[in-house]
């Protein structure tokens, strides 16, 4: 009877801490009222208010109490804030903070790095710190590069490490994980980055895995050779103990379309049958973009940009590059025959005024209008830039996206970054409308359009997902106790407006954007709020800053 009576008392003072909770007087932070609540995890909307207080979700359902903010979300979606698996914003945060197309098209949090972070290894410390004592309107967490391991220890060279030089690339990645890295990635179709080879990479891989890091990979061919690529994606992972997240995963070969995708997905399953942890994430356009460099074989690029000069600049070299455009070259992908050929490589940053005129139209047009070889015209305009001279290739199918999307493991990244200035391209220098549009896309072509995905199934794509895949503790789902980033959306409104024509055009119906409890975005404008936290990996070592 004691043990009865005793939880009676519990019982009875439950009940009145939650009408306590949810007296009339309440006060929270915020409260979003009338909304069609997505939880982020796949199921259905539920009509329901959201309560937050310091800057977490802290009641769902019915909301007595009154928030110090109130937003009126009727006929809107309210989504967890959405989460960009491949960022490129890493060298312009410090710069300025606000990542204005980022949370103007939904997304809260971004994970960065394809090329590593913006500095050593020793220095990521105080990277953060700068991004924690200026403010940042993101959540933003970053890889670190072997690449990165690699020129510290042995330059832009060709050559493999020693067993002593290995040591000292894995005490760096050591040294970036414990900073706060979230693992280990690389970019295999750009030097010297594709000088690596497979057991390199598992060698430094080791050091990120033996600290929880995930190895995220711009595979070393997307095009004829995409399944063998991932498949060595996968072996770095199998190899090292890590998980594996391969970078915008596409098709970029024209006689594959509808082929070879299939047997990615087979590829990767295989693999998770067997128990390694591997899946991808990818961008919504038949149009990838980076450096017209990519066209010239890697062997030339040893050694770095000025050597890549003084070698287009020898004739001899020269006609032995354009030849190698047919025959191909070991280690290179190549990215002209992925294109289609030069009709399909469009030069959109000449990184030089005289060459401007020449933007937006395709490497054979300009040829055409130059009265020269294709080749020349690229070798030249990348000899003439001042800076890294930037290109669209078009060489993805729309079946092939449309069958990726329905894969249970991917999710989204933009493969773009925060904006410096508005009106010019992010720090990649490469206006694509990926910078703009990626994530309404999703949801107004694949979505409303093209029926692919469910919403619930978009949603738990660029939220819950990539949050689970991520470790990103009390983030990606509406659910009280966690982090309060949200998206509020019109549905009907809801459309990506940039093109290739004029990529930096802002989307239209995302509504509000918060941003750890802060409203970030306000009837689709940006507040100035810098809410957004640095993410560390799990490596992290706390003191070491």
């Amino acid at each position: 009877m004691l043990r009865q009576f005793v939880s009676l008392l519990a019982l009875a003072a439950t009940i009145a801490f939650d009408a306590r909770a949810q007296a009339p007087d309440t006060l929270y932070d915020i409260v979003i009222r009338n909304g069609r609540v997505l939880d982020g995890q796949g199921n259905p909307w539920i009509a329901a208010d959201v309560a937050i207080r310091d800057g977490h979700f802290v009641r769902i359902g019915r909301v007595s109490g009154h928030g110090k903010t109130e937003i009126d979300a009727r006929g809107k979606y309210v989504s967890p804030g959405w989460i960009d698996m491949m960022d490129q914003s890493g060298q312009v945060l410090p710069h300025n903070g606000l990542a204005e197309n980022k949370v103007k098209e939904g997304v809260t949090t971004a994970i960065g790095g394809e090329g590593g972070t913006p500095v050593p290894a020793a220095q990521i410390p105080q990277y953060f710190a700068t991004l924690e004592r200026q403010g940042i309107s993101i959540n933003f967490g970053t890889y670190f590069s072997e690449t990165q391991t690699r020129v510290a220890v042995i330059g832009r060279s060709a050559r493999a490490p020693t067993a002593a030089e290995l040591d000292r690339m894995r005490a760096i990645m050591d040294t970036a994980m414990r900073a706060g890295a979230m693992g280990m990635t690389t970019a295999l179709i750009y030097p010297p980055s594709s000088y690596a080879t497979t057991d390199e990479l598992v060698e430094v891989g080791k050091a990120a895995a033996s600290l929880g890091g995930i190895y995220a990979s711009h595979i070393r061919g997307e095009g004829k050779e995409v399944v063998q690529a991932v498949g060595e994606a996968i072996a770095v992972g199998e190899r090292a103990g890590m998980p594996v997240e391969v970078f915008h995963l596409k098709v970029a070969h024209k006689p594959g379309w509808g082929v070879l995708m299939d047997s990615v997905r087979m590829e990767v399953e295989a693999a998770r049958a067997r128990g390694v942890d591997v899946a991808a994430d990818m961008y919504v356009y038949t149009a990838g973009g980076t450096g017209l460099e990519a066209t010239i074989p890697s062997w030339a690029h040893e050694g770095g940009t000025d050597s890549l000069k003084a070698r287009l600049a020898n004739a001899t070299i020269r006609a032995r590059l354009k030849n190698e455009l047919t025959t191909g070259s070991p280690g290179w992908w190549n990215i002209i025959e992925a294109a289609g050929g030069w009709d399909g490589v469009v030069l959109v940053n000449a990184r030089n005024p005289a060459n401007k005129k020449y933007e937006t139209k395709s490497i054979a047009q300009i040829a055409k209008e130059m009265g020269k070889d294709p080749a020349d015209v690229a070798f030249d305009l990348v000899m003439q830039g001042q800076g890294r001279v930037m290109a669209i290739y078009h060489m993805m199918g729309e079946q092939d996206i449309e069958t990726a999307l329905r894969f249970p493991w991917t999710s989204i990244g933009s493969d773009a970054g925060a904006i410096l200035k508005y009106g010019e391209p992010d720090e990649t220098g490469l206006p694509h409308p990926r910078s703009f549009g990626n994530f309404p896309r999703v949801i107004a072509r694949y979505v409303k359009e093209r029926k692919v995905l469910t919403l619930e199934d978009a949603i738990r794509k660029m939220t819950s997902w990539p949050a689970t895949r991520m470790r990103l503790a009390n983030r990606g789902a509406i659910r009280e106790g966690n982090w309060a980033d949200v998206t509020i959306f019109d549905l009907d409104q809801l459309q990506d407006r940039s093109t290739y024509e004029s990529p930096m055009e802002f989307p239209t119906g995302i509504e509000w954007v918060l941003v750890n409890g802060v409203v970030t975005v306000d009837h689709g404008k940006h507040t100035d709020a810098k809410a957004g936290r640095v993410l560390r990996g799990p490596g992290y070592t706390p003191g070491r800053d």
